[in-house]
């Protein structure tokens, strides 16, 4: 029953932290910067629970039946945002699918191996999944325009666009977050996988 509940926990909790992975169109003035770090965040969910719930059953497939969790969690929170208002196409399109696909292959191919899935699958999903979520930024109207024909009411005034910002980051998005992720998903997997060990 704890697995089960912990299970719920984490899909609920990745759908919290990657409802608003749409907003860098908000954040006009940084927005690869911003696109970057909510990559890492979905990542992050991704990797831990899609892990845990495929060790936990050690049947392939169990990743991307996660990630259609996560999916339809999203698209339900998304449906209320456009219930009130907002533009159709800022509905998050289902990145998670094709890296937890590559999850439970790595699983799979390896004889379902921990250690391979911890280093191969985290490895594949780093670096796909900044890849995949690009395809968010190709299907939404133009950024600038959507920031101020739907202004967030919550937005603090130290994130309000003034003048356009060219950051360091600005020039290759998919490249920092799938470098940065690539490290960083090994310890996000392993970490799903040592939550089996309670």
């Amino acid at each position: 029953c704890t697995h089960y509940l912990f299970i719920v926990v984490v899909a609920v909790n990745s759908t919290l932290l990657t409802i608003n992975a749409g907003d860098y169109i908000f954040y006009t003035d940084w927005a690869w910067t911003s696109f970057t770090v909510f990559s890492i965040s979905q990542t992050l969910m991704l990797c831990v629970g899609a892990t845990y719930y495929l060790t936990f059953t050690g049947v392939p497939g169990t990743a991307t039946y996660y990630g259609l969790i996560m999916t339809v969690y999203t698209w339900v929170a998304k449906g209320a945002w456009f219930a009130l208002g907002y533009p159709y196409d800022f509905i998050v399109t289902p990145v998670w699918l094709p890296s937890a696909m590559l999850l439970d292959l790595a699983y799979w191919a390896t004889k379902r191996n921990k250690h391979s899935l911890i280093l191969f699958g985290g490895v594949l999903v780093g670096m796909s999944l900044p890849l995949f979520n690009m395809v968010n930024l190709m299907l939404v109207a133009d950024p600038l325009e959507t920031a101020f024909k739907y202004p967030r009411p919550t937005l603090p005034p130290y994130m309000t666009p003034i003048e356009p910002q060219v950051g360091k980051f600005y020039n290759s998005p998919v490249a920092l977050g799938a470098g940065a992720g690539a490290v960083l998903a090994v310890t996000f997997t392993a970490l799903g996988c040592k939550l089996n060990t309670w």
